[in-house]
């Protein structure tokens, strides 16, 4: 589905894949880098690199809102340069600052998963998730979903369908989007 001209509006030679845990924008990510040539930035692994701790620790540690001000400078380096694609973390929408950011600096790509698709991939991963882990993990991803959808539309310049097809399927949809646009 696309959000009309605005890819052709877009400003900045990076593109930005957000969307909530489990869309798939790590592996998208590789595979859309790989396909246009262009430098892969995962920013969670950047802030877990460059804090020399796990997010989960840095969450224990810092809590969210210490992992957001870091996320907010890993976002800022990442797009202080040109032709990278940057994976997002699922809660990168929460600051207006980084959505007015990447808007700026990417052309927004938001990988668009129904919840059940999200939770099937996220259990499988094996990656901490330090925002579900409650008694009811189910219920916090529902709530953060609910919080965080609206976000995710208006900070995106595109939206794909990220359920059924795979990460190669993804990045060949969205590198022709890109190329298009150019």
């Amino acid at each position: 589905m696309r959000k009309g001209a605005e890819l052709n509006e877009a400003r900045g030679g990076n593109i930005a894949l957000i969307g909530f845990m489990g869309a798939g924008k790590t592996a998208v990510g590789r595979a859309l880098a790989a396909r246009l040539g262009m430098e892969f930035i995962d920013l969670d692994e950047r802030i877990a690199d460059e804090a020399g701790m796990s997010v989960a620790e840095i969450f224990s540690l810092e809590g969210e809102d210490g992992f957001r001000i870091r996320e907010a400078a890993a976002l800022r380096g990442a797009l202080s340069g040109e032709g990278a694609v940057i994976a997002c973390g699922g809660g990168v929408v929460n600051r207006d600052d980084n959505v007015s950011l990447l808007r700026e600096r990417a052309v927004v790509f938001y990988l668009e998963v129904a919840l059940e698709t999200a939770l099937r991939r996220v259990s499988r991963d094996g990656t901490a998730r330090p925002l579900l882990e409650t008694e009811d993990p189910g219920g916090a991803a529902r709530a953060l979903m609910r919080e965080r959808s609206s976000r995710y539309l208006a900070a995106a310049h595109e939206v794909v369908r990220a359920d059924a097809a795979s990460p190669e399927e993804l990045a060949e949809e969205i590198a022709g989007r890109w190329n298009r646009s150019r």
